[in-house]
């Protein structure tokens, strides 16, 4: 399709191109022509022959009907005749030196061919000028949008009260829509029309105006009909911000309304320097106007500080509602206003979109582990998310001058930022090798069998380790005694150079009398110079009896563990005895947790083998990924019970078929040693949201701004993308992540060499990191004025030299050409937003600001020139203000044409909808272009006459 769309614009120019050579020939013969009469009606005259077929000749020549008699008794026509049709009024018809283009020489008795052939090199000329001012101005709009992404931080209360800090952008997004983002895609008509009055001394002229004028008509017209039947079939497009756009539409058409005004109602063909001025403040009057429309401030009667997260994941100052005037249709909310009462509300649901996007990434990729779906989320919510008018239009300019699609810089701006995230969360260690020596005990806690016999004690060293070492240690009674239940001992440890740990070993004392579990403690002393000792510096040994078959219990009656665990292992301790295998029932019971979607129901047993003191329980957690998970379970274990073929077991049970008064003291102890659960036997697990990921989500969703995908870091960054051929994506957005990698295409080629100077030149322009974007916008817009000058001459030599007007220049050649980089953004956001505010509502913002700034500061600094110098500024009404006349009625049809598109039940929207209907409204469209076009023609060459 978009193949398909690029032939039929060729194949425009092309047909453009083919009026132009006619339109030339035409002309040449009919000035040959009236030459040759002239000449035979002179020779008569210098006879003195006054007959009829002399004044017939001149009839003729002068154009006039048959049938109108001519009586020239003074001589006046024969001198008017010879005035228009001298070889001496070929020299008027000679171009004029441009400002920058130097002119084609020679000029004088250009021959047919000749004029073909220069026309045809103006021509491309041209469209090579259009391609390099696309580009530049793509630089420019990056330059934008790092200026308009300038954020401050503004600390705001969440839902339960706590304090937030977010990054708020200063910018108010409709404010840089109509101002930075509309100087930037209509800079080369802005430029053009300026630069065209100090090209011609001060003095108006056709082609500027004649630009602005026609590229509002091809916007409104051919980009609104092209993106109606852009979107995919079956779904629409609606205007979001409906307030706004009233305004921008309203005063897009005032504008044209104005001109006609002052053109040709209040001083006809002059312009005053009140009315250039009041042309000019019109444009912060819409400025300021649609700010009031966006913040509702003529409904509510103050101001409050409210903040939102729009579609591209972006905290900004803005509207107190997000979808205005139905976002869908059908529904109750379609007409609700949404208020945004809580900052930290808004910011919520840019969280609860990324947690639902990783939700269905981990259903579809079960495989994955947190952190790819972490970046695929994040390439996918920068990818889906609504962008803004500077970013269509270079994703348009990078498909048709062979550098790739931007999707690729938005895959690496998601690993950037998911890397940088977790190098915040996890900073690296500091080298232990700038650190003083630490010595401690690893571990610090030690649990031993009375019957294991000896066990060993680990020491470290941590820090420096090329110096030599020494600590003392020592064991301390706790309730465990020296000499009873454990050897006590008393020694060095010395660490040489490069030695980080050593081991000693402790005695434990068995007995077979019952006791309860003890402990003692071994301490570490008297370190050597330069050394610190580090906790823990004291080693706690417990001592578990092997004589009693245990209490069971946890170690804890509630655990809280993260989501994101996945197999989480509840350890169940053997206390106060570890004789005999003992088997332990356990089993889960749900709570406010959800047994199958927030955890697994599990029922088993735990077997400890005889002197085993530990074992765990495998949970395990089901992960969803939420962002304030908060549910519990509890973990049970049962009656423990001696393994049926255990030895303590038989003897228990031969001692309980004795009767009680036939027990002995042993028989009492034994059956005292039965197993038994202690006062833990339930646990509570608490299922709480990873904090890592919490931190995570709220990092990338403060990081998701496209923004930074359009900027540039460095001049070698620049260089890179400008002599690397990139495949353009035709599957944009929407790209599998299986799909194979992709091969320039021979377009791609073809247009990258196309373009190769015009890339290379501009890599040199400074990248948008430095001083916020600032210095690329000061060196983007000159660039752009320069090459808007060789434009400006370039169309004014193609028109002199094919005898076509400028105005029909303008209108029909310069204004496509400025038009077309901003109709494949047009299209490009028309199919993957989810409104039609970047198609529509940017047309008539742009071409409201196109006409008050474009028409009005170049008329105003003519106008005070002029009035400096005593004079007035003539302006010719002629095409201009015919044009001007004839834009408003058809844009009015076309507006009111797109908002019954909106209230129609069988629509129901801008853009998109049922195909018959689009298509009929899209070529009505069309047709309006088209008459617009055609009459405009026939009124610059007088074949219609108003």
């Amino acid at each position: 399709m978009q193949l398909l769309l690029k032939s039929i614009f060729t194949c425009a120019l092309i047909v453009i191109f083919v009026y132009a050579t006619a339109q030339s020939l035409i002309e040449l013969h009919r000035n040959e022509s009236r030459q040759e009469l002239y000449g035979i009606s002179r020779n008569l005259s210098q006879e003195g022959q006054s007959s009829f077929l002399s004044r017939r000749l001149r009839q003729i020549s002068l154009g006039e009907d048959a049938d109108e008699g001519i009586e020239d008794p003074d001589g006046s026509l024969a001198k008017k005749a010879e005035s228009d049709l001298s070889p001496d009024k070929e020299e008027l018809r000679e171009c004029k030196p441009g400002l920058v283009l130097p002119l084609w020489l020679p000029q004088r008795n250009i021959s047919v061919g000749d004029r073909l052939l220069r026309g045809f090199a103006y021509f491309l000329l041209l469209i090579y000028l259009f391609v390099g001012v696309s580009i530049i101005a793509d630089r420019f709009m990056a330059a934008i949008e790092a200026i308009t992404s300038i954020e401050r931080t503004v600390t705001v209360r969440g839902p339960h009260n706590e304090k937030q800090v977010m990054h708020v952008r200063i910018w108010n997004e409709t404010v840089a829509n109509l101002t930075l983002m509309a100087l930037g895609s209509s800079a080369p008509e802005i430029l053009l029309s300026v630069i065209e009055i100090y090209a011609k001394d001060f003095e108006s002229g056709d082609l500027g105006p004649g630009t602005i004028v026609g590229s509002a008509a091809y916007n409104l017209f051919m980009i609104i009909a092209v993106c109606m039947i852009w979107i995919p079939a079956g779904e629409v497009r609606r205007i979001r911000h409906l307030r706004v756009f009233f305004v921008t539409a309203a005063f897009s058409i005032f504008a044209y309304v104005w001109l006609w005004l002052i053109l040709s109602v209040f001083t006809p063909g002059i312009i005053l320097v009140w009315e250039a001025i009041v042309t000019l403040l019109f444009f912060p009057l819409t400025v300021l106007w649609a700010y009031i429309a966006e913040r509702r401030l003529l409904v509510y009667k103050y101001m409050d500080k409210n903040y939102r997260v729009n579609k591209r994941g972006t905290v900004v100052a803005g509207e107190h509602d997000q979808v205005e005037m139905g976002a869908e249709k059908g529904t109750k909310q379609s007409l609700a206003i949404t208020q945004r009462d809580n900052d930290a509300e808004a910011f919520d649901e840019a969280r609860k979109e990324y947690i639902s996007l990783l939700s269905e990434l981990r259903q579809k990729y079960p495989e994955a582990d947190l952190e790819q779906l972490e970046m695929m989320a994040q390439e996918q919510v920068l990818a889906r998310s609504n962008k803004s008018r500077a970013f269509y239009r270079i994703q348009a300019t990078r498909k048709m001058v062979g550098s790739g699609n931007l999707m690729r810089k938005i895959q690496e701006r998601a690993h950037s930022d998911l890397t940088e995230v977790k190098a915040q969360l996890h900073p690296a260690d500091d080298d232990d090798s700038d650190d003083p020596t630490r010595i401690y005990f690893e571990p610090g806690h030690y649990t031993v069998m009375e019957n294991c016999g000896e066990f060993e004690v680990r020491v470290v060293r941590r820090g420096d380790l090329s110096t030599y070492a020494t600590v003392e240690y020592e064991t301390q009674d706790g309730t465990a005694s020296a000499g009873n239940d454990f050897v006590g001992k008393k020694g060095s440890l010395s660490f040489p150079p490069g030695v980080d740990e050593q081991r000693f070993r402790i005695e434990v004392i068995d007995d077979d009398v019952f006791e309860e579990d003890e402990c003692f403690y071994i301490r570490l002393f008297n370190p050597s110079e330069n050394v610190k000792l580090s906790v823990p510096m004291m080693a706690t040994v417990m001592i578990l009896d092997d004589d009693h078959a245990g209490i069971f219990a946890f170690t804890d009656s509630a655990f809280e563990v993260s989501e994101s665990v996945g197999r989480y292992e509840l350890k169940v301790m053997r206390y106060s005895g570890a004789r005999g295998t003992v088997v332990v029932p356990y089993w889960t019971e749900g709570d406010t947790a959800i047994e199958g979607k927030d955890f697994e129901e599990i029922h088993g047993e735990l077997v400890f083998e005889n002197n085993e003191s530990e074992q765990v329980i495998e949970l395990f957690i089901l992960e969803e990924s939420s962002y304030e998970k908060d549910v519990s379970f509890k973990v049970f274990i049962g009656t423990p019970e001696l393994a049926p073929d255990d030895d303590m077991a038989a003897q228990i049970r031969a001692v309980e078929k004795k009767n009680a008064n036939e027990l002995t003291e042993l028989d009492r102890i034994l059956l005292l040693s039965k197993p038994r659960t202690g006062e833990l036997s339930t646990a509570t697990i608490r299922i709480r949201e990873s904090q890592e990921f919490k931190a995570t989500v709220d990092k990338l969703v403060a990081k998701a701004n496209v923004s930074a995908v359009l900027g540039t870091s460095s001049w070698k960054e620049q260089f890179k993308d400008a002599l690397t051929v990139i495949p353009a994506d035709e599957s944009e957005f929407d790209r599998d992540d299986d799909t194979l990698e992709e091969v320039p295409s021979c377009f791609n080629y073809i247009s990258h060499f196309f373009c190769l100077f015009w890339k290379v030149i501009f890599a040199f322009v400074p990248p948008t990191d430095i001083c916020g974007g600032y210095v690329t916008f000061v060196v983007s817009i000159v660039v752009i004025g320069v090459i808007t000058a060789i434009i400006g001459d370039a169309a004014s030599y193609f028109g002199c030299t094919l005898n076509i007007k400028d105005s029909v220049t303008a209108i029909l050649f310069v204004a496509l050409g400025t038009s077309i980089p901003d109709t494949f953004a047009s299209m490009i956001a028309a199919k993957h937003d989810e409104g039609a505010d970047n198609c529509i509502g940017n047309v008539t913002g742009s071409n409201a600001v196109n006409v008050f700034l474009g028409i009005g500061l170049a008329w105003t600094i003519a106008a005070v020139y002029h009035s400096s110098h005593g004079m007035t500024f003539n302006v010719e009404p002629g095409t201009i203000g015919f044009a001007v006349a004839l834009f408003c009625g058809e844009a009015l049809i076309a507006v009111l044409l797109i908002m019954v598109r909106r209230c129609h039940k069988g629509i129901g929207a801008e853009l998109g909808g049922p195909k018959v209907s689009k298509y009929i409204s899209a070529a009505i469209l069309v047709f309006l272009w088209v008459f617009y076009v055609v009459i405009c023609i026939l009124e610059a060459y007088d074949i219609i006459r108003v």
